[in-house]
C-alpha cells in the first residue's frame, strides 16, 4: 500500500516572536513492513538554522531556529511511504503473560535490555495501584500474552468514549480513568500503563491513520489525523502493535512515525519562543492512497 502524506502545522502569534527554537519528529520510520521513499520539510519563514539527528529511540529529529521577527510560522512535511502486510503471531500461541513478565525481573538478559527500558515509569506514565486494578481482569493466570492484550484493548474500546474535549495533553491518567473519556493519546497511555503495571514492556507509537469515507462518498482532503497506538514486546517474535482506540492490531492503515516511552518523547512539533503573546496552533493531515 502506497501513501502520499502531508502534515501541516501552523502557529499564529498575537505579538511578534523574536526567536523560536523547534524540534520536529515527522519523518516516517523505516521498518520491516514500512519504507519511506521521500521526505521533505518546507518552512515559512525559512529557518536560520536547521540540523538533524537521530534520538535514542531511533527517531529522526529535525531541529530548526528562526532568529528574526515573525507573527506566524508554518512547517509542512511531505512523505511518500509504502506499507507491506504485517504478520501477526496467533495470540493464543504466545507465551503466558507471567512468563514474559518474569524475563524483566533482575537480572535481565542482555538481549532484552532494549525492551526492558519500556517496563519502567516515564514522564507521563506512572503505574499506580488503580492502573494495575484496571489491568488485572485482562491478565488472568496463564493467559497468553497477546490474548490478554486483545482483551485489554477491547475493554478500553468498550468502556471509554472518544471525546476530544474531555482531556488535554497534560490530563493525568487517573482523571482519564475517572471520566472514561479521552482521545487516542489517552487510550494509548492507559494501555501502556496497564501493561507496565503488570511488569510488561510497552511503548508509545505516533503516526497517521488513514480514514475511509462512507460508501459512495468522495475522500475529503485534509481530514485524516495524527494518531497514537501501542507496541508490546513478544519474546521470540518482537514488537507487536495494537490500537486500543479502534480495538485492532495495526494494519495497512497505520503509518508509523516515531516511537518512545510516552507522548513526551514523540511530539510531532514542539518548541520554545521569545515573545509571541497568545498563540493558536492549527494542524492538518492528509493521508492519500496512491496506486503503485
Amino acid at each position: 500500500m502506497n501513501y502520499r502524506i502531508t502534515h501541516r502545522t501552523t502557529y499564529a502569534y498575537s505579538e511578534p516572536v523574536a526567536v523560536s527554537h523547534h524540534a520536529a519528529r515527522l519523518h516516517p520510520r523505516v521498518t520491516d513492513t514500512q519504507r519511506c521513499h521521500t521526505f521533505h520539510l518546507k518552512f515559512d519563514p525559512e529557518p536560520d538554522l536547521l540540523t538533524e539527528h537521530t534520538d535514542s529511540f531511533g527517531n529522526l529529529v529535525s531541529c530548526f531556529s528562526i532568529q528574526k521577527l515573525h507573527n506566524r510560522f508554518e512547517v509542512v512535511s511531505r512523505s511518500f511511504v509504502t506499507l507491506s502486510p504485517v504478520l501477526q503471531p496467533d495470540p493464543s500461541q504466545t507465551p503466558p503473560w507471567e512468563e514474559v513478565a518474569s524475563l524483566f525481573c533482575d537480572p535481565v538478559p542482555v538481549d532484552l535490555l532494549d525492551p526492558c527500558q519500556f517496563v519502567f515509569r516515564s514522564p507521563l506514565i506512572v503505574h499506580e495501584v488503580p492502573l494495575r486494578d484496571f489491568a488485572q481482569p485482562s491478565f488472568k493466570k496463564g493467559r497468553p500474552l497477546l490474548a490478554a492484550v486483545a482483551d485489554l484493548s477491547s475493554r478500553i474500546y468498550r468502556e471509554f468514549a472518544f471525546d476530544p474535549k474531555a482531556t488535554t495533553i497534560s490530563t493525568p491518567l487517573d482523571e482519564v480513568l475517572e471520566k472514561k473519556r479521552g482521545v487516542c493519546q489517552d487510550f494509548a497511555h492507559l494501555a501502556i500503563a496497564s501493561l507496565r503495571a503488570m511488569g510488561l514492556p510497552a511503548r508509545y507509537v505516533s503516526g497517521y491513520l488513514r480514514t475511509r469515507p462512507p460508501p459512495g462518498k468522495p475522500r475529503l482532503v485534509g481530514v485524516d489525523a495524527s494518531h497514537a497506538w501501542v507496541s508490546c514486546f513478544v519474546p521470540g517474535f518482537g514488537w507487536v502493535d495494537f490500537d486500543p482506540t479502534n480495538n485492532c492490531f495495526t494494519s495497512l492503515d497505520h503509518i508509523t512515525v516515531a516511537l518512545g516511552r510516552d507522548f513526551s518523547d514523540v511530539s510531532p512539533v514542539r518548541g520554545i519562543i521569545t515573545g509571541g503573546g497568545d498563540h493558536t496552533v492549527a494542524v492538518g493531515v492528509d493521508v492519500e492512497p496512491v496506486d503503485a
